[in-house]
């Protein structure tokens, strides 16, 4: 699948992580997707009922991540992966990023980040769309 539909650097304030204060304090997390999809009759017909909302993956993304507390980031994108699937038929595969800029570690580092690659069996997928 070559056609895809990318939501970049989601902002959200969220009390993800292992440690307690973590879960007190809150930090920044940014979550991107990279879905694979045909968005053939979607560019045919200008059609917005032929494709998947930008605006509908991005509320998922802010509902799970700023309502619900994960202690790794995994599991946060795997739920978010999760929840696009089940939601949006249209989707084939979905690329989930997720970027803590803050992690906690001993070391001067710009953040740590993970990606999930999911389709519709659940199962992870090869790198790349």
């Amino acid at each position: 699948m070559s056609d895809r539909i990318l939501v970049q650097r989601i902002a959200v304030f969220a009390h993800h992580g292992l440690l307690p204060e973590e879960a007190r304090l809150g930090q920044r997390f940014y979550i991107s997707l990279d879905c694979g999809l045909d968005l053939a009759e979607a560019g045919r017909s200008d059609d917005v009922a032929r494709t998947v909302s930008y605006a509908d993956l991005t509320e998922i993304v802010v509902e799970i991540a700023t309502q619900r507390r994960f202690a790794l980031i995994e599991a946060l994108a795997e739920a978010i992966a999760g929840a696009c699937l089940d939601r949006f038929a249209l989707l084939r595969t979905i690329t989930v990023r997720v970027d803590k800029p803050s992690a906690p570690v001993p070391a001067l580092i710009d953040g740590v980040s993970i990606a999930i690659t999911r389709g519709r069996d659940g199962q992870p997928l090869q790198a790349g769309l």
